[in-house]
């Protein structure tokens, strides 16, 4: 039985490396290293392991702006060719893509491998570069149905208060990139939000993940036909690690959803809620925070 992942501990790392590397650089006489890049940190990396233990297909997404990511590095082992396995890496890549909101995602295809793309609905025929001086690779892409087309206006809506009502939030180029009832993402224009380490200044990431977690609240009262006036009460952030690329702000699985029993009847409400900024799939930053919903009768 195979099983589909992202690398978990260095050894998996290594062995999924060394994949790529023997697959895509190994055969064109490139140094053991070439096939990593800058980028490594910030993506999303899976792979298929057999039952024993061997990593036999990879690949990569990584995001290249707020609603669009690319795929890398797909490889399969040779000798387990024709088993679906890169079918299977696609399909894990397009499922995370769709979580963060993407709506496009691009390749550029090795010349022998168009076909199998274009059977997974991915199109395009123009070249976009030799690699080499002889891998001729052609650029593909693929549209991805968005969450958010389930609840449009309300999204455009609370992005619209956002905008109007909090300035900063227009500054930092804040929107909402996926919403699907139980979980909202957001994100902004890191290019704005950018410290002297070139990583994600501290106070964006604070007010990214206050604002997603004052959103999807604002989307449950909008879900439940309630009014209430949301204040952030307290909140506290662990910076776990520099946020490198695009940044989002998920609100966690974990967050229960309210029923809001004191607001109907009559009272406020407390919620407390965990956000995760992420960089790539990595959690940089998680955010803790109790908002209340203040009844409008009583204030």
């Amino acid at each position: 039985m195979i099983e589909c992942r992202a690398p978990q501990n260095p050894q998996e790392y290594e062995q999924y490396y060394q994949l790529r590397w023997q697959t895509l650089r190994a055969p064109w006489q490139q140094p053991l290293g070439s096939e990593q890049d800058e980028l490594e940190t910030q993506s999303v990396h899976r792979m298929v392991i057999n039952e024993q233990g061997q990593v036999i297909a990879i690949g990569r997404l990584h995001f290249t702006n707020h609603n669009n990511a690319q795929i890398r590095y797909m490889a399969v082992a040779d000798s387990f060719h024709g088993q679906g396995l890169g079918r299977v890496i696609i399909d894990a890549l397009e499922q995370v893509a769709k979580k963060f909101g993407v709506a496009t995602i691009t390749l550029n295809a090795r010349e022998q491998a168009v076909g199998f793309y274009q059977k997974l609905g991915y199109q395009g025929d123009l070249v976009s570069h030799v690699l080499f001086g002889e891998i001729k690779h052609i650029a593909m892409h693929k549209l991805l149905k968005s969450a958010i087309s389930k609840h449009p206006l309300a999204v455009k809506e609370l992005e619209h208060t956002w905008h109007t009502t909090i300035p900063m939030s227009k500054a930092m180029g804040i929107n909402i990139t996926y919403y699907d009832q139980k979980k909202l993402v957001t994100t902004c224009d890191l290019n704005i939000n950018k410290n002297l380490h070139n990583t994600m200044f501290a106070g964006s990431i604070y007010t990214l993940a206050t604002l997603a977690g004052w959103g999807w609240l604002a989307l449950q009262l909008h879900e439940k036909q309630l009014q209430g006036d949301i204040v952030l009460a307290e909140a506290e952030v662990k910076y776990l690690s520099p946020v490198e690329g695009i940044a989002y702000a998920t609100t966690s699985d974990k967050n229960e959803l309210s029923e809001f029993t004191r607001l109907k009847n009559g009272r406020n409400e407390k919620v407390t809620l965990t956000v995760n900024i992420t960089s790539g799939e990595k959690v940089a930053a998680q955010f803790i925070a109790t908002y209340v919903v203040k009844n409008r009768k009583m204030n």
